[in-house]
């Protein structure tokens, strides 16, 4: 993509801002990582409760109606995703990344203590359901802002050399944040009788949640923002529309694989919200014993996305993780759901750490290889736009079709949907570029190709900084 470097003149070289300190890179990282867990342990605690609480806020001829009722609230949270993703953006390249992470955790704390608060339906009426969904709009337009800036924050502050480690920070924090939600989940529903959890036992979570976002607004606010954005922002300093409407001019491939990277988003959502439901409807297991269950095969995946994510610095990352992990998903899915029908304990984790393993080969590097996908000028909106519509057409309804199905008699249909979404994308994966070899890394640092040359190349990190300097 040309940038007007006529209109806007070359900075002088000592404009160009320091690339940043190993000391202040670690902190930019920790603002960056506890921010994001703080979004997504917000955002899960509503799937994994929501059988606890809609029968308190949403009114319903049935427990099964008004869980219906509590997840088609949750999916309003994914629909405004979208239009926060498109809208918000732009911003972010624009006015950059941290200004609008800092504003993305301040909504999504507010929403969460919104719900943990809000009365219940028998004592402020329909109020009670209206106030959850202000509050899901609410953590929707903050998650929409949220994934696409964090992976662009993380990317741009990590060595050109550690991209895949860095990014996969993100992924890391999320299931680190699925996990804390999971265990508390598995803590109140353990900890209360049923009757006391039903009244108010299930709304510390959520509290909870709201008052961990503080913390994580002070960090972010204190962090510094990328040395690639700085850098960027020097030379081409287009509208946030402009920046729009240059990337769905000149990025229609990009964007369409970065779509299919985030599909599989349908599989993470039914894992990690609605399998411990699906357990208990279809075969009756206990609640609390399927969320401690979930547990354990989550710390898995905590430890496996980081691991993969440093390999992909190594080994490269369209040819291992991608398509293993789609294929994993493929084979695995029908036969863990089936095996599901055994009794125990054991079969239950066995089937969720499966799952998890292979969800995590997949979720390791695919923000690193959407980051990639685009320069920095656009790498917020094309990460956006692409992620956050897929999330909310696979994402978001993944619990409600997967609960539509059980509904109706036919649970493993909820294995097939998965499976044929997967396949879809993993046609896509093969059209992938390599950017996690040596020999094909793209730079993300100070010396961005779109910066230096007018467009997105691929350049080595040490040639590309070189050329920096001597411009």
């Amino acid at each position: 993509m040309k940038t007007s470097k006529e209109a806007v003149g070359r900075p002088d070289p000592s404009e160009y801002p320091e690339v940043s300190k190993r000391p202040r890179r670690n902190v930019n990282m920790v603002a960056g990582t506890i921010g994001h867990f703080v979004e997504w342990y917000d955002w899960y605690i509503y799937g994994l409760l929501a059988a606890v609480f809609s029968g308190q806020i949403f009114p319903g001829d049935s427990p099964f109606a008004s869980l219906v009722a509590a997840l088609l609230t949750y999916a309003v949270g994914f629909v405004v995703r979208p239009l926060s993703g498109v809208i918000v953006s732009p911003l972010a390249d624009r006015f950059g990344r941290r200004r609008i992470l800092t504003l993305s955790i301040s909504g999504m704390a507010v929403g969460a203590l919104i719900i943990g608060l809000t009365p219940s339906f028998a004592t402020i009426g329909y109020a009670a359901p209206i106030l959850f969904l202000v509050a899901r709009i609410l953590q929707g337009i903050s998650a929409g802002s949220e994934a696409q800036s964090a992976i662009a924050f993380m990317v741009e502050h990590a060595p050109a050399n550690r991209r895949g480690l860095f990014g996969s920070f993100s992924n890391t924090a999320s299931g680190l944040a699925t996990l804390a939600a999971t265990g508390a989940a598995a803590m109140v529903t353990s900890a209360f009788a049923p009757a006391d959890l039903a009244a108010w036992g299930w709304r510390v979570p959520f509290i909870a949640g709201g008052i961990l976002g503080v913390v994580g607004l002070i960090l972010r606010a204190r962090a510094e923002e990328t040395p690639e954005f700085e850098a960027t922002a020097l030379v081409d300093q287009k509208s946030a529309a402009a920046r729009l409407m240059d990337l769905l001019r000149e990025h229609p491939k990009a964007l369409l694989q970065a779509a299919a990277l985030s599909a599989p988003a349908v599989a993470y959502y039914t894992w990690a919200t609605f399998l411990p439901t699906y357990a208990k409807l279809t075969t009756g297991r206990d609640l609390a014993s399927t969320l401690t269950g979930n547990v354990i095969g989550l710390a898995l995946l905590v430890v496996i996305v980081p691991i993969c994510g440093a390999l992909s610095d190594r080994l490269g990352r369209r040819k291992i993780f991608p398509i293993v992990g789609a294929i994993g998903m493929i084979v695995l899915f029908y036969p863990l759901l089936l095996l599901l029908n055994q009794p125990g304990f054991g079969v239950y984790v066995l089937v969720s750490a499966s799952g998890w393993v292979v969800l995590g080969i997949w979720q390791a590097v695919y923000p690193t290889i959407q980051a990639e996908l685009f320069p920095a000028s656009v790498r917020v909106s094309g990460i956006g736009f692409a992620h956050q519509i897929v999330i909310a057409v696979f994402g978001g309804t993944a619990p409600l079709i997967a609960a539509a199905f059980v509904g109706a008699g036919q649970p493993m249909l909820v294995a097939v949907y998965m499976i044929v979404v997967v396949a879809l994308c993993l046609v896509v994966y093969f059209t992938l570029p390599e950017t996690g070899s040596r020999t094909g890394r793209a730079t993300v640092a100070l010396a961005d190709a779109e910066v230096l040359e007018g467009e997105h190349l691929l350049v080595a990190p040490s040639h590309a900084t070189d050329e920096a300097r001597r411009s």
